[in-house]
């Protein structure tokens, strides 16, 4: 595919671009925010326009995009996978509201790829599309970014009395040995409401800058993220996962900071959470890894982001060349830190206690590369809307454990909002 590099000059372009790609029926941008760790292969990268994409629903996901990616080996292919593909991997069943009504995966090979590299971007296109005028389009988009304020609270599907109800009885489920951990979410969300995607998007990434940033745009369906973290990756021979759990507020200032994050280090509920799910991890890698060759870090480290500070831990593996791609994804899929332990009674009993479909939210969102390499983030911190259903909704979640505080895990919730709540300049209802 022919390819041109332009030097691109103040910090406007990437908005541009964004906005730029909204007249494209599918688009996909994966920006780091300048976030760099040894796995980080990508500054940031646009994918826009349709070759050839995939919807898949009901049936045999994973085997149709593995035969979908053999049909492209030598392409780049972007999408998203739901957190309810759980049900065709495990014996389990959601019969839950779902207002976004998003599939339960897409992926598509881009017509147009842009990657940017510091004050450069290189520009691939097909032969037949004058890759100058892609730049000089990109240029000349005018930055009209809408401040993007509603004028009501977020609804909530779970009053705070039934989160508690929930918590408690899920708190039994525990203490009777069914499970040792889950993560109960809850929605927010809001009907008869009209965004400007590109404009909410990149207030978001202003507002909570985060490494595994995502503007996704199908059809009239878009995924607007902050996720922190990542699910799964490739590099060469090895996999990685890196979930996050263990949270903490920012203090108001470094001192305070600096004794939050020496609090959350140090914190057994925090820190047991951190090791139960590492647990897990370690064990869906094992199950696509040479033998003996999956590691994870002793100790959890800390990153901090504009909202909070999260445990993050590394769990590594070489694959098992036998593996494909997908099946390694489907073997891990949906991400530990999103469900609790064991995984599958964790997930039944989500689906029991939970209010609404999960649908994106605590799925992956990414791309496979040329190369042979993968990379997926966890869809958590994330606006979902449905354009034509004028539909906009967001998840939190939290682990309970068997020292959880319901009141605590609760504020943890209404925490991870902040970003969202900030950047839309609203609040939840009452």
């Amino acid at each position: 595919m022919p390819t041109a590099t332009f030097t691109i000059e103040g910090a406007d372009f990437l908005p541009k671009a964004v906005l730029w790609a909204e007249s494209f029926e599918s688009a996909c941008l994966l920006h780091s925010n300048a976030f760099a760790d040894p796995y980080t292969a990508i500054e940031s990268i646009l994918a826009v326009g349709v070759r050839d994409e995939i919807v898949a629903d009901h049936t045999g996901t994973f085997q149709k995009i593995e035969n979908f990616k053999t049909k492209h080996p030598n392409d780049w292919m972007f999408g998203f996978f739901g957190y309810d593909l759980k049900n065709q991997i495990e014996e389990l069943r959601t019969d839950l509201p779902d207002g976004l009504a998003f599939p339960d995966a897409y992926f598509f090979i881009p017509q147009i790829l842009i990657h940017f590299q510091e004050k450069h971007v290189l520009i691939h296109a097909p032969d037949g599309i004058d890759i100058q005028s892609i730049y000089e389009s990109i240029c000349h988009t005018s930055i009209n970014l809408k401040k993007p304020i509603l004028n009501r609270p977020f609804q909530k599907r779970m009053s705070k009395a039934t989160y508690l109800e929930s918590f408690h009885q899920l708190k039994k489920h525990i203490q009777r040995g069914d499970i040792y951990e889950v993560n109960l979410c809850q929605e927010f969300y809001q009907t008869d409401c009209f965004i400007d995607p590109p404009s909410v998007y990149w207030h978001l990434n202003t507002v909570s800058p985060t490494p595994f940033s995502t503007f996704f745009k199908f059809g009239d369906q878009y995924i607007l993220s902050a996720s922190p973290e990542r699910f799964i990756a490739k590099r060469g021979n090895t996999l990685l996962s890196q979930p996050i759990k263990g949270t903490a507020k920012r203090g108001k200032t470094t001192h305070e900071d600096l004794e939050i994050i020496e609090r959350l280090r140090s914190d057994p509920k925090e820190m047991a959470e951190n090791v139960m799910i590492v647990d897990l991890v370690r064990n869906d890698l094992t199950r696509s890894a040479k033998a003996g060759s999956v590691t994870a870090q002793r100790i959890p480290q800390v990153h901090t982001f504009s909202q909070v500070h999260q445990l993050v831990s590394t769990i590594t593996c070489e694959i098992d060349p036998k593996v494909t791609d997908l099946e390694a994804i489907k073997r891990v899929f949906p991400a530990g830190s999103m469900t609790g332990a064991p995984k599958v009674s964790a997930m039944a009993l989500c689906d029991r206690y939970e209010k609404s479909k999960r649908g994106v939210y605590a799925g992956a969102v990414g791309y496979f590369s040329p190369d042979g390499n993968f990379d997926f983030n966890v869809v958590i911190r994330t606006l979902l809307y449905n354009r034509s259903k004028r539909y906009l909704s967001f998840h939190t979640g939290g682990a309970i454990t068997i020292d959880a505080d319901a009141e605590n895990e609760y504020a943890e919730c209404l925490l991870k909002a902040n970003a969202i709540l900030t950047a839309l300049q609203t609040k939840l209802e009452n």
